[in-house]
C-alpha cells in the first residue's frame, strides 16, 4: 500500500468514525432496524498532527471481503509487517477552533465499502473541506460499526442486480454498444431498469435516505467545523454517484455534485437538474451514463478516461496492479485528474471562490462542458 497518494492541500487531516441509529424498518433484515455507519474526515492544522499515529486503513476482515468480492489481492499481513497499513488522517485530531468548511458527502459503490476512496476524500479534506462518507448496509462488501459488531453484503445482492441476471446483463452490455442522442441512450436505459433493475432501484432510494439521515446528524452534532450557508456538496461513485446525482435533482440542500462512473438509474423522469454537475465516465460505460446531460439549468461538465476501468475510480487503481482490472492510465495521474475536477466543481459552486471550474491541463481525458439546454 506503499503508493497510496498523499494529500496535496494545506490542511492535515483529521477522522472518527459514527454509527448512526435510525428508526427506519431495515428492508433486507426484516425485523431490525436501519443503522449507518459514516466515517467523518475534516481538516486540521498540521502542526497539531505531529507525533500522533495515523489512522489504520484497512481491518482484516475488510482486505478479506474485498479480497472474495473484487479479487483485490491485498496483503493485510505484509502491509503490517512493514508498517504501510495506514492512512493519511488521524484519529480524532484536535479541531480547528472558529473555522467551519463546507460539507461534501460521499457515497461508495455497490458491493464496495465506506473507504473505498478515502484518497480522494482526504484530498478535498486537505483543501478546506469536510467529507462524510456513507456506509450502506447489505449493500457493502462489509460495515464495520462502532460496537465492534460487522454488516457483510446482503447474501443475493450481486444476483439480484438484474433480474433475470443474463437477460439484464445482456441489455446493459447490448446498451453499452448502442449508438443514439444522449436523449435516445437516456430513454433505453429508462426501459432496461424498470423491466431488469427494480431491485437496484430500490436500494437507490434507501441510499437517499442513509444520507440525509448523515446529513442530519451533521447538522445536530458537527455545527462547530461545517459551514452550511452555500449548501451541501455530493459525490460518489457508481451507485453512489447515482445517489450523488439524484440528491442534486431532488434535494434543495445540494449546491452541486459529482458522479464518478455510475450509470444513471433512478427515478429521474419528467424533472430538471438546476444545479451545476460533473459525470466522470470510462469509455465502455459512457452510453449509460447521458441521462445527467439533458433538461439542466446549470452547467454540466463531461469527463472521460479513455484508458480507465470502471473499477479504477475508486482506491482499487492504487490497490491492484492488473490493468486489465484497472484500466491503462497511470493510477497517480487517473487520482491527479479526479481530484482536479472535483476541486474546480466544488470550489466554484459550493466555496464560491472561483468564477467556473479551470479543466484545463488533463491532457490524458476529453472534458467537455454542457450549457444549460432549459431557461430557469
Amino acid at each position: 500500500m506503499s503508493n497510496k497518494p498523499m494529500p496535496t492541500g494545506e490542511y492535515a487531516v483529521g477522522t472518527f468514525t459514527h454509527t448512526i441509529y435510525t428508526d427506519r424498518e431495515e428492508v433486507l433484515a426484516p425485523g431490525t432496524k436501519r443503522n449507518i455507519p459514516v466515517r467523518v474526515y475534516y481538516p486540521v492544522l498540521k502542526e497539531s498532527v505531529k507525533g500522533m499515529d495515523k489512522v489504520r486503513y484497512m481491518s482484516r476482515e475488510m482486505a478479506q471481503s474485498l479480497k472474495k468480492l473484487m479479487h483485490a489481492p491485498i496483503n493485510i499481513d505484509k502491509a503490517e509487517a512493514q508498517g504501510d497499513n495506514y492512512s493519511e488522517c488521524y484519529e480524532n485530531a484536535s479541531k480547528i477552533e472558529g473555522m467551519k468548511f463546507p460539507l461534501i458527502t460521499f457515497n461508495h459503490g455497490f458491493g464496495s465499502y465506506r473507504e473505498a476512496n478515502s484518497f480522494l476524500c482526504l484530498d478535498l479534506v486537505s483543501h478546506g473541506y469536510v467529507v462524510i462518507s456513507v456506509g450502506h448496509p447489505y449493500d457493502a462488501a462489509l460495515c464495520e460499526f462502532d460496537d465492534g459488531t460487522k454488516t457483510p453484503l446482503y447474501k443475493d445482492a450481486m444476483k439480484r442486480q438484474y433480474e433475470p441476471m443474463l437477460p439484464g446483463m445482456c441489455a446493459v452490455l447490448k446498451l453499452t454498444k448502442t449508438k443514439g442522442t444522449d436523449r435516445k441512450l437516456a430513454d433505453k436505459l429508462d426501459v432496461l431498469q424498470y423491466k431488469y433493475c427494480k431491485f437496484i432501484m430500490s436500494r437507490i432510494e434507501e441510499w437517499i435516505k442513509d444520507t440525509m439521515n448523515a446529513v442530519d446528524y451533521a447538522k445536530e452534532e458537527l455545527s462547530d467545523m461545517i459551514d452550511f450557508s452555500k449548501g451541501i456538496g455530493a459525490t460518489g461513485h457508481s451507485l453512489g454517484g447515482i445517489t450523488s446525482y439524484l440528491l442534486c435533482l431532488d434535494n434543495e440542500e445540494f449546491a452541486c455534485g459529482t458522479n464518478l462512473d455510475g450509470a444513471n438509474f433512478g427515478n429521474h423522469k419528467g424533472k430538471i437538474l438546476r444545479k451545476p454537475f460533473a459525470q466522470l465516465s470510462c469509455k465502455a460505460n459512457l452510453r449509460a451514463e447521458t441521462r445527467v446531460y439533458l433538461d439542466h439549468t446549470e452547467p454540466v461538465f463531461q469527463a472521460v478516461f479513455d484508458k480507465m476501468q470502471h473499477i479504477a475510480f475508486s482506491d482499487m487503481k492504487h490497490l491492484i496492479p492488473s490493468k486489465l482490472i484497472v484500466g491503462g492510465l497511470d493510477p497517480d495521474l487517473a487520482h491527479e485528474y479526479v481530484c482536479k475536477i472535483h476541486l474546480e466543481l466544488f470550489d466554484s459552486y459550493l466555496k464560491r471562490t472561483k468564477d467556473h471550474p479551470e479543466l484545463k491541463g488533463c491532457e490524458m481525458i476529453s472534458i467537455k462542458e454542457y450549457q444549460p439546454d432549459i431557461e430557469d
